[in-house]
């Protein structure tokens, strides 16, 4: 499926002349992170795309095609102005893509293959400008970190699932949560591995036309 869900949200205090900045993405986190740097959206709008891999699609390939898909589907279903910022996090241990955790079970199967193992968190973000806004340009960045987990006993495998932070989260933790406490390395961003790598988000808006952030 293409196009935009029913979610959407109008964000207080993001009102303002000119272009808006969209978030195209339903992730609460991803709007905290956002509000971390004074960045507002004008409007939440959750993109309603196909998130399954492909056959045999690797995992940068496969969070660059979610990150433009979210943004261009939102930014073609909305006749204002704007810039659209999609995002989509992988959790990747060599070749393989870890699912986003929808039930106990899955949380389970992703943190016993995550234990005492190093793994890759990839972001890839995109900016998509709506027709109205010409003066917009399309940009995009993939941002990896590395992470390491200790090794896991199987208490504190329940003990993770039983705070409950793993649902909805790509490989079956939030470092932001009660994994914090088993993660013993961590290279690169850590507001990439949350869900949003900041400094490249910054970066591609000052190269946007205009006062988007300082």
């Amino acid at each position: 499926m293409t196009g935009q869900s029913p979610l959407s949200a109008d964000i207080p205090g993001a009102d303002g002349p000119g272009p808006g900045l969209v978030l195209a993405s339903a992730s609460p986190r991803r709007r905290d992170l956002l509000a971390q740097i004074g960045l507002v959206p004008r409007h939440v709008i959750a993109a309603d795309i196909d998130e399954c891999p492909g056959p045999a699609e690797l995992p940068r390939p496969y969070a660059l095609r979610l990150a433009r898909d979210k943004a261009a589907a939102v930014a073609a279903g909305l006749a204002e102005p704007a810039l659209v910022l999609g995002a989509d996090t992988v959790v990747a241990v060599g070749r393989r893509i870890l699912p986003k955790a929808c039930d106990r079970d899955t949380a389970r199967r992703c943190l016993a293959l995550l234990s005492g193992r190093r793994h890759t968190v990839l972001t890839a973000i995109a900016l998509r400008p709506t027709a109205a806004w010409t003066d917009g340009r399309a940009a995009e960045r993939l941002v990896e970190s590395t992470v390491t987990f200790s090794r896991l006993t199987a208490r504190q495998i329940d003990a993770l699932l039983d705070a409950g932070d793993w649902d909805g989260k790509a490989g079956g933790y939030a470092i932001q949560g009660h994994a914090a406490a088993f993660i013993r390395f961590l290279s690169g961003s850590h507001s990439n591995v949350v869900g949003l790598p900041l400094f490249e988000v910054a970066q591609m808006l000052r190269g946007q036309k205009g006062d988007w952030i300082r």
